[in-house]
């Protein structure tokens, strides 16, 4: 790359901040001490008002706008809402993106050394729940000096941690942004997780999760699982759209090679993402999505589980998204309004299923952009940065 966009936050440099005070865990365990990765955008101002925080989804980490270098192909996977005028104006904003608990981007994770035997953590790594990661992350925030975060905001996995936020740290929210997320995993939704698990368990080069003692890594089950994820991703009439049924030859070979582009495309999806996620931090995000469930305290009822929360929302869903449906969104939408707390809904038309969230997608853009520009003004923030 010659140039940087004119609209990206530049070139940014990963930060870690080291944590000695242990920390207690849902699963009854504690971690000692830990780092968390992060990556910031923007300045800060002086009344630390203009603070935004912004939680990844399962596979996603810290870098989440910018370039670390000229040379990067591709920028964070959120370059197209974070930036100078974009829906979370980097003009206006200070943004902090971290790298959760028990990932495997730089924060204290599965593929760290645990103190104890100076080897990997691996399997031995505590159980994470996405309570335990909003406590770090209010740990980071005092480290930042950021008392209340103008706006939370996440998708899929990212979004039950917004949530999560509005119930145990309402105080220190002042809007929340819950995009392409439920309050509680479905069955179906927990069943496509244990397949993907039990592809990367039964991979032979997993070792029960000690395969870096072993040299090796479970690339087949991490590629298995993957193509299973990125296929709930997608909608049917994305995958159409863009494959079809095209063929990658003129004629069928009668066999078992790649024949159809979809193929292809899941292929290479699934081998670049065996070479670059660790297969325990698949687990542990993974079980982390199917333990949550606010309502479960409530004997089931999510607007009970909701009465704790004291900002607006801004919930979105996308039209074609089968993992996390429009009907879920309204049923979190349904129980804020039941429980009395203000919140604006949009259900998007897009083609790209789950993964809309990410996509530029005009109306999405529209609706979120014009929410950051009503949490600016509350803020008292000026149209240029501070």
């Amino acid at each position: 790359m010659t140039e940087l966009p004119r609209d990206s936050v530049g070139l940014v440099t990963p930060q870690t901040a080291h944590f000695d005070d242990p920390l207690a865990l849902a699963c009854g365990r504690t971690l000692p001490a830990y780092d968390l990765v992060y990556e910031t955008y923007g300045t800060l101002n002086a009344e630390r008002s203009n603070a935004i925080l912004i939680c990844h989804a399962l596979s996603g980490h810290h870098h989440a706008a910018g370039y670390h270098s000229p040379e990067d192909r591709k920028p964070g996977w959120w370059d197209a809402h974070i930036g100078p005028g974009k829906s979370i104006d980097t003009d206006r904003f200070y943004v902090v993106s971290l790298n959760n608990l028990g990932g495997c981007h730089g924060s204290t994770g599965p593929t760290s050394e645990n103190p104890e035997t100076g080897r990997q953590w691996g399997p031995d790594f505590p159980m994470m729940t996405v309570e335990d990661w909003v406590h770090s992350q209010v740990r980071l925030a005092d480290r930042l000096g950021i008392k209340r975060f103008a706006a939370v905001i996440g998708g899929s996995l990212g979004g039950m941690q917004v949530l999560q936020w509005t119930l145990a740290y309402p105080e220190r929210i002042a809007n929340a942004v819950v995009i392409a997320a439920t309050p509680k995993l479905s069955a179906q939704n927990i069943a496509f997780n244990e397949v993907a698990r039990e592809a990367i368990r039964s991979d032979r080069d997993f070792h029960d999760g000690r395969y870096a003692e072993h040299d090796t890594l479970p690339r087949r089950g991490l590629k298995l699982a993957r193509m299973v994820g990125h296929i709930t991703y997608l909608s049917e009439d994305g995958m159409g759209s863009k494959f079809g049924r095209d063929l990658r030859a003129d004629d069928l070979n009668f066999g078992y090679d790649v024949e159809f582009q979809v193929e292809s495309y899941l292929r290479y999806q699934g081998d670049t993402f065996s070479t670059s996620f660790d297969a325990n931090t698949y687990l542990l995000m993974t079980k982390a999505l199917d333990y949550f469930d606010p309502a479960a305290a409530h004997g089931g009822d999510l607007s009970r589980a909701l009465a704790p929360a004291e900002c607006p929302f801004l919930v979105v869903s996308f039209s074609t998204d089968w993992r996390f449906p429009p009907s879920r969104s309204k049923e979190l939408v349904n129980a804020l309004i039941r429980a009395g707390k203000p919140v604006s809904f949009a259900n998007i038309d897009s083609p790209h299923g789950h993964d809309a969230f990410l996509m530029p997608e005009p109306r999405y853009q529209a609706v979120f952009a014009a929410f950051m520009a009503r949490v600016a003004r509350d803020q008292g923030l000026p149209e240029n940065r501070p």
